[in-house]
Formats: structure tokens, C-alpha cells, sequence
């Protein structure tokens, strides 16, 4: 019996195909630093390496495309994906000016493969390169959770007190705290779901219809979609390294991290 139900959960996880898409084409301007974040050294590994890594060690997660800078695609293949030797790592594609152009060629990427691969491709992991420790039980609570859903995101429940301030800067709400999360990656949709999105908002855009500035992918399915996001627990520790201050804590935090392996 154990035998059978091992083999029914190898078949349901090999038609619910998992793709994890990585963001690694930021220029990463509030840095301060002449090598784009998701180069920088943590512990002598590149920031990218980590959050590779978390979806290449992930049961769930069949494929990863890898979405980079312009001019940087043969860099990340030899330097990163062949040296660490990624094996989950089936396309790097350039990404776009702005986040949503980077997801979207990324999302075309999985298109471009075969028909029915293609069909069977049922959820995709968007994740920003930048957060290097995101760990597997988030990535497990958000496969659990987008299976209901269809549309699910990593959060915190912020720890301070968030005001709302009108255009003068004065504050205009206080919003109760439990009701306020900080948002994270990665942000997991149901296939059709997230491309539909997508495919609208490029469409927008390209017909001056496109009034929003877009800041997430949870975003671009609750106002094109109206589908509404349900909020999974992250990590306090799935930081986004965006300043010096946030790479100091990194290194706190990978460091630990190598202690306990």
C-alpha cells in the first residue's frame, strides 16, 4: 500500500509541474556597488547561488528558468549555473526594463517548449534573485497552498506600527496591524492564471490602456484577474538585499546558515 500511494504522489507531482521563475536582471542602483547585487559574495557564493539553490533542492519544483541582465546570460551560464552545477536550470532568457517584462519573458520561455510540456506546466514560483534565504517549508506552504488557491504570495505580518500619509506627508490612517504583511517571493500562481495576467497587462501597455505602476505579481492578478491572493508565511529571514545594511545581514544570516548544514 505505502508502495502505491509513494507511486500516485510521484505521478500527481510529475502532471502538476512546478517551474520556478528567477529574477536576477535588476540593476541594483541602491546597492552603492560597481557588481549588481545578485553578484555580490555572500560567504564567497554569489547572492544568486543561494536562491538557485533553494528551488534546484526543492522536491517540488521540476524546472527553474533564469531570468538575467542584458549581456549577462553567458556570464550566469558558465559562472553560476555550470560551476555550481545547476542541473534544474533549463533556460536563461533576457530579461526587460521593467520587472513585469522580465516575468514576462520569462513566462514565454515556458511557452516556447513543447506542446504538451507545455499544457502540463501547472504552477509558477516567481521569485526575486535578490532574496538568497528562502528556505523549503515556504516554498512548501506556498505548493500546498496554490493548489486551493490558485494564486498565493509569502508574507510577514509586519512587527511595526505602518502609517498612511497623504501628499503632504501628514498621516491620513493607521492601519490595525494584523491586517498589515510585508510581501515577499516567492509568488505562485496557477499557470493559465498568472500567463492570462500577463498577457493582458503587455497588452495594455501596448495600446496606452496600461495606467498602473506595477510592483508585483500578486498585483498584476488582482487588478487584471480580479482572482483574488492568498497570503502564505514566509521567513523574517527571506530579506531582499537591496542596501549595504541588508547585505551585512546576509552575511549574519548565511553564515549561520553554513553552521548548521
Amino acid at each position: 500500500m505505502r508502495e502505491m500511494s509513494e507511486q500516485r504522489e510521484k505521478e500527481r507531482c510529475i502532471k502538476e509541474r512546478c517551474t520556478a521563475i528567477v529574477l536576477a536582471a535588476g540593476s541594483g542602483k541602491r546597492m552603492g556597488t560597481s557588481v549588481k547585487k545578485q553578484y555580490l559574495l555572500l560567504n564567497g557564493k554569489p547572492v544568486l547561488y543561494y536562491a538557485l539553490k533553494a528551488f534546484e533542492d526543492s522536491e517540488r519544483i521540476q524546472r527553474i528558468i533564469l531570468v538575467t541582465g542584458d549581456g549577462e546570460e553567458r556570464y550566469c551560464k558558465e559562472e553560476i549555473v555550470e560551476t555550481y552545477g545547476f542541473q534544474k536550470v533549463s533556460a536563461i532568457v533576457t530579461g526587460g526594463r521593467e520587472r513585469y517584462h522580465s516575468v514576462w519573458n520569462g513566462l514565454n520561455a515556458i511557452s516556447k517548449r513543447e506542446g504538451c510540456e507545455r499544457d502540463s506546466e501547472s504552477y509558477i514560483f516567481i521569485h526575486d534573485g535578490a532574496r538568497p534565504f528562502v528556505d523549503q517549508a515556504t516554498i512548501e506552504r506556498a505548493y500546498q497552498e496554490v493548489r486551493k488557491s490558485k494564486a498565493c504570495v509569502a508574507g510577514v505580518p509586519t512587527k511595526d506600527t505602518v502609517k498612511i500619509v497623504d501628499t503632504n506627508g501628514f498621516v491620513a490612517e493607521t492601519p490595525e496591524r494584523k491586517y498589515v504583511w510585508q510581501i515577499q517571493t516567492p509568488q505562485v500562481f496557477e499557470k493559465q492564471l498568472v500567463w492570462e495576467a500577463y498577457a493582458r497587462l503587455i497588452e495594455w501597455e501596448r495600446t496606452g490602456k496600461l495606467t498602473m505602476q506595477v510592483t508585483d505579481d500578486a498585483m498584476v492578478v488582482e487588478s487584471v484577474m480580479g482572482h483574488p491572493v492568498k497570503l502564505v508565511m514566509g521567513s523574517y529571514e527571506n530579506i531582499k538585499l537591496t542596501t549595504p545594511e541588508d547585505l551585512e545581514t546576509g552575511e549574519v544570516f548565511v553564515r549561520r546558515l553554513c553552521k548548521n548544514i
